[in-house]
């Protein structure tokens, strides 16, 4: 089997998944069912794919941080659902996948092991921005909770275990440190709570543009050559298989389909207004 010309069924999936969004589903071009019903999957296609999912959140983040960085409303859900995928989709299934079948080819390389050395820390990084992105939204009882729990037993200072799973990070040192209010304002007139948001969601739009971008031209690349056709193509069918586990079928489908419906509340669907006027 070439599987350098296997079409995925992710082409489908992800078109699918938009037009379901909008609500309009045109007819299905009959080569187009037979593409969704190819078995073989080329992997690399695959995660480059799930990095177009990525780039679409990293895109929701952008719009929330320019609202906060404006002092202007974000729609209720729309960080908190953004947060949810790339913990699900990202961090728990694709990064795993990247560490567990693509990085350890080339952690014996002299030329590459030390980039893989640092793309698995910036997924332990990128977890630690997911944690405390996802803390902001806790419910303020829960915080306080946590807060009250832990200054009782260590005094004002940050416990070491929460540093170590948040990377004491602005938040988390907001949440457990001396500032509490949600009136204190920062010098731009921000309140410093949302500031502490604005901040982890540029850190990880900073990281992951960067981040994605070297794994597609080097690691993905590098990949194809350094294993057998058949190790390649069982690459594919094993992240499919462990999709299916994860996501049931259709599972890139759905989760495009749930990246639409943020991307229309948020007001960023429509792909023409990123268009330069003339």
């Amino acid at each position: 089997m070439d599987t350098g010309k296997l079409t995925t069924r992710r082409r489908f999936l992800c078109l699918s998944g938009g037009l379901a969004a909008s609500m309009v589903i045109p007819a299905i071009p009959s080569a187009v069912r037979a593409a969704q019903k190819e078995t073989g999957l080329n992997p690399v296609e695959d995660l480059m794919s799930e990095h177009g999912v990525l780039r679409r959140l990293l895109l929701i983040y952008d719009e929330a941080a320019n609202r906060l960085r404006n002092n202007m409303q974000v729609p209720s859900g729309v960080v908190e659902d953004a947060a949810g995928i790339i913990r699900r989709f990202i961090h728990n299934y694709h990064e795993k996948l990247e560490e567990e079948q693509i990085f350890p080819h080339f952690s014996g390389t002299a030329s590459l092991g030390n980039l893989v050395a640092i793309l698995t820390a910036q997924h332990a990084a990128g977890q630690r921005l997911t944690d405390s992105i996802e803390q902001y939204f806790k419910p303020l009882a829960v915080k306080q909770a946590v807060h009250s729990e832990e200054q009782k037993d260590k005094g004002q200072k940050m416990p070491a275990a929460v540093a170590q799973i948040y990377g004491g990070t602005p938040l988390i040192t907001h949440i457990l440190g001396k500032e509490t209010s949600e009136e204190k304002m920062t010098a731009s007139g921000i309140p410093l709570s949302k500031q502490s948001l604005l901040v982890l969601l540029e850190q990880f739009t900073r990281m992951y543009r960067p981040h994605a971008a070297r794994e597609d031209t080097v690691v993905f690349t590098a990949f194809r050559s350094m294993v057998s056709p058949k190790e390649f193509t069982q690459s594919g069918e094993e992240f499919q298989r462990k999709q299916t586990e994860l996501f049931g079928e259709n599972g890139f489908g759905k989760i495009v389909e749930s990246v639409a419906q943020i991307e229309q509340k948020l007001g960023i669907y429509d792909l023409s207004q990123f268009t330069p006027k003339a």
